[in-house]
């Protein structure tokens, strides 16, 4: 089970039977881990429930996000052990005009809360030698130096985790998808602020776009395309 499963009308699932996907594409043999938007702004600074962690920050998706990072979290050290890349991807916080076009009541928060909101989540925290991207759109790709870095790398495969999954998620993975990328979803580790959007777009983007798979299956998909490390090379005399 998906879970998406009790937001399908019955016209849906028969047209699921009918037309919907069988089985898996499938990943590559160079996979490369996306982490996108994963800061305090959109979990709040301690774990609460949704609507009490909205009355601090207003965009935080609540308890359900916070589960979200501690399973992406052990899908980044199973990343990490086996060599695969890790790429952050967050928004740019230079006063750039903003992509959202919802007007909102201006901001009461204080320049340091602010600060402290857009900084990644401890439990995901990029550590020397990952490359954090910054964008001014949804997409992780759109304007960002995402496609030239996967491409240095020989990336084929893109797991992705984050939020929200009918936003900057999705974003991603439709420009992926159209770069000709393989695109994968984990489905604990991505998470939204309404439960109708997550699942219906997880289910849109598996039968278009990637395959939605469990942690599980991720972790030992990583695992078994591990990049050999090489021996550390001495110093000249």
């Amino acid at each position: 089970m998906y879970g998406w499963e009790p937001y399908l009308s019955e016209r849906d699932k028969e047209h699921d039977k009918q037309w919907g996907k069988k089985e898996l594409y499938g990943f590559g043999k160079k996979p490369a881990l996306l982490l996108i938007d994963m800061y305090y702004s959109v979990l709040g600074l301690k774990r609460e429930p949704i609507f009490e962690s909205m009355k601090t920050w207003p965009s935080s998706t609540g308890l359900e996000g916070w589960a979200a990072v501690d399973k992406a979290a052990e899908l980044l050290a199973v990343a990490r052990e086996n060599g695969i890349p890790v790429v952050h991807i967050k928004g740019l916080q230079n006063g750039m005009k903003p992509w959202v076009h919802r007007g909102r009541e201006p901001s009461t928060m204080s320049a340091e809360m602010a600060a402290k909101g857009n900084e990644i989540v401890a439990e995901l925290a990029p550590i020397p030698g990952e490359v954090v991207i910054e964008k001014t759109a949804p997409s992780g790709f759109q304007g960002t130096p995402l496609m030239f870095h996967l491409n240095s790398l020989g990336v084929d495969t893109l797991i992705c985790c984050g939020e929200t999954t009918s936003g900057c998620v999705r974003a991603t993975v439709v420009d992926g998808a159209t770069s000709r990328f393989t695109m994968g979803v984990v489905k604990e580790c991505v998470f939204d602020r309404t439960e109708a959007s997550h699942f219906m777009n997880l289910y849109d983007m598996h039968q278009k776009y990637a395959d939605v798979v469990d942690l599980e299956m991720a972790k030992n998909y990583l695992r078994g395309n591990s990049i050999e490390r090489s021996a550390p090379v001495a110093n000249a005399a």
